[in-house]
């Protein structure tokens, strides 16, 4: 696998998809029973934002001023983007503190975290995590970053094959992250799979897939084959696209697919995505909001 999420952390997609996360995740937590949360492509806890300008061998140009530093010094933020530039800030300054060279509180965050850390810190006695990875250098950072968290479980595996492995938990809810690479042909299969096994384990789990929006990526064929499935429970996606088709970008815009959304999520989503459109757009036709799949019952 080539992909490596540092040279994309803190971009359009990361604030979309880390802020409708913590959102999904607080919503959930407003029932007093437990639950687990999986993340299937967990990657590392965070980033070093001062990396993503270095390729491989050769420099590139840092996506996070686009998206992340777009939101930064703002008064106007939504509250669901309030809170997740909240939770950025605080892993900055928490890892900052082991670092000699870490920015100051008022010049621009050095440190992201990625979706384990978001989740984990938002976790409550009653709640656990379980985070997949099967690239072993990203799964051995993620291991060293949760060395000693009790509800926390790192698991060096196919985040597809978690889904049938752990559900349904004991705790009979989950919110399951499906945060692929996009870089196989069939990946729209193995997510359609996993869905389908996650479902007839758990039929009322909270599931979230993350989704490109490119010429290649062909997510109407996805709709298409997931509306086919057998009592599809409600579901909607919230989609933020930072241009259109034709505004010349390889990656015009990002969704996220939400199955047994918490009941009420879709409105406040719907404002975040229409309010994150003209902020963090970089081309003409951009646009955001949530469209519904299955509406609620």
């Amino acid at each position: 696998m080539n992909y490596r999420h540092q040279f994309h952390a803190g971009n359009f997609a990361d604030v979309l998809k880390h802020s409708v996360l913590l959102h999904l995740l607080r919503a959930l937590q407003t029932k007093e029973k437990g639950l687990l949360y999986l993340d299937t492509h967990a990657g590392r806890g965070g980033y070093d934002l001062s990396a993503a300008a270095s390729g491989t061998t050769l420099a590139r140009k840092p996506e996070w001023p686009h998206g992340l530093g777009r939101l930064l010094g703002r008064s106007d933020l939504p509250p669901e983007l309030a809170s997740y530039l909240e939770a950025v800030q605080t892993f900055d300054r928490a890892t900052g503190s082991k670092t000699p060279l870490a920015a100051s509180i008022d010049e621009p965050p050095r440190f992201y975290p990625g979706s384990p850390w978001l989740a984990a810190s938002h976790l409550r006695p009653q709640d656990r995590a379980i985070l997949c990875e099967r690239q072993p250098d990203e799964a051995a950072a993620l291991t060293s970053e949760f060395a000693g968290r009790r509800r926390v479980s790192v698991q060096t595996m196919d985040g597809y094959t978690a889904v049938r492995a752990t559900l349904p938990p004991p705790e009979r809810r989950a919110l399951v992250l499906i945060d692929p690479p996009f870089e196989t042909a069939d990946e729209w299969g193995s997510i359609l799979g996993a869905l389908e096994a996650g479902l007839a384990r758990l039929p009322g789990g909270t599931f979230a897939v993350w989704y490109p929006l490119t010429t290649r990526a062909r997510v109407d064929v996805f709709y298409r084959q997931l509306l086919a499935f057998r009592d599809l429970p409600p579901c909607y996606t919230v989609e933020l696209l930072i241009g259109g088709e034709d505004a010349g970008l390889k990656l015009w815009g990002c969704g996220l697919l939400v199955i047994n959304p918490p009941w009420g999520s879709a409105r406040p989503l719907d404002t975040l995505a229409r309010w994150l459109a003209p902020v963090l757009a970089q081309g003409p036709g951009a646009t955001g909001g949530v469209h519904w799949l299955v509406p609620e019952r």
